[in-house]
């Protein structure tokens, strides 16, 4: 009766010890699952991964190598307890046959029997072991261990590196589908900016009169932007809305918008039209709606007497009260067909008196410090 007391305590401590320990399990991997998901940045994921590899397999040196295909080439991401006493080779696999077993069979692959280094005062390990990093993607890697007394590994050992490999995968895969959608999404935004200077180019192929205006307002445009204080995506949008300013005007009739000499009342009227026509021909495009502001607004003026709608002050949108400083600028101050440029001081004599009529004069006075600058220069 004392004996089986005795076995009955000994196999309740073994399966509490047991339930531990596969909870300490649990728990390393939801911190990994955790650092995975939470993190965009790989370094860091692979701190939380190979911290945690070295407790649940009870190792005492751990190290990760991502798979380039297209290279066919092995980069070291992570390790932890290598020193440069070990005697391993610091940035390339331990074992190439081994590893190409592994990735061949799909398996972990094991080994006691590593060659001691020939300075003894170097660290020595005697086991290794080498499990692939495979998702559906393919082929991301593999995780080597170390350890420097040599055992005998269990098929639970086996399966737990198993699924520390399989969370590794997991991780370089999602920075490689993250890094490749960066990588498309600025390829498409390149590619839809290269379309809207076409559109602007097109539109001064069209309209004689303005051309090298676009490229030139846009340039400086960004520069009152940035002196602003504007960054970021809302900077972008504005170099958008100022290369399609005046797209509008690809709706106007040849009559209005080629006509050599003053409008009649009727033929204004039609001019005054592009802002609404650019508004309707942007606002289906959700890509640009962010963008609208220059090309609807930018001929409302600070006084309310501008159009489509006789905004008024800061009633108008910043982005256009930017960019109707830097127009009005740009129009007087080279050649049209029907008069010659303004010099620079007249030019800037007209923005300070339209300043608080046409212009916001806070806009006015920070632009002008910028001509001033290019003046001194």
């Amino acid at each position: 009766a004392f004996a089986n007391q005795a076995a009955i305590a000994i196999e309740s401590a073994r399966l509490f010890s047991q339930t531990q320990r596969r909870l300490h399990v649990l728990q390393s991997i939801h911190t990994i699952d955790a650092a995975i998901s939470r993190s965009l940045d790989l370094s860091v994921t692979f701190d939380v991964f190979l911290e945690q590899a070295l407790n649940l397999l009870g190792v005492d040196a751990v190290r990760v190598f991502s798979f380039e295909p297209d290279a066919q080439m092995f980069e070291k991401v992570g390790e932890r307890n290598l020193l440069a006493s070990s005697g391993l080779p610091r940035d390339q696999l331990y074992d190439q046959e081994m590893v190409e077993k592994a990735l061949n069979t799909r398996t972990v692959m094991f080994s006691n029997h590593l060659s001691s280094p020939a300075d003894k005062s170097r660290r020595e390990f005697s086991c290794y072991a080498v499990a692939p990093l495979s998702t559906r993607g393919g082929i991301r890697g593999v995780v080597e261990v170390f350890h420097q007394n040599k055992f005998v590994p269990n098929e639970e050992w086996i399966d737990l590196l198993n699924t520390l490999a399989t969370q590794a995968a997991i991780a370089i895969e999602n920075n490689d589908l993250l890094t490749s959608l960066k990588r498309s999404n600025e390829e498409l935004v390149s590619a839809y900016d290269r379309t809207l200077e076409g559109w602007a180019y097109a539109l001064e192929l069209r309209d004689r009169e303005t051309v090298g205006h676009s490229r030139r307002v846009t340039a400086l445009t960004m520069r009152l932007a940035r002196r602003i204080g504007i960054t970021g995506s809302e900077l972008a949008n504005i170099r958008r809305g100022t290369l399609l300013h005046d797209i509008g005007k690809m709706g106007l009739p040849d009559s209005v918008l080629l006509k050599k000499g003053p409008l009649t009342r009727e033929e204004e009227k039609i001019m005054q039209t592009h802002p609404q026509l650019a508004y309707d021909m942007l606002l289906p495009i959700p890509y640009l709606k962010p963008a609208l502001d220059i090309p609807y607004y930018h001929h409302e003026k600070w006084d309310g007497n501008g159009y489509p709608h006789g905004l008024k002050g800061e009633e108008i949108p910043l982005a256009a009260r930017i960019f109707a400083v830097v127009d009005v600028w740009d129009a007087v101050v080279f050649d049209r067909p029907y008069r010659e440029a303004w010099t620079r001081e007249d030019a800037i004599e007209y923005l300070k008196d339209q300043s608080g009529k046409h212009f916001d004069p806070q806009i006015v006075e920070i632009f002008l410090e910028i001509i001033e600058q290019d003046l001194d220069q």
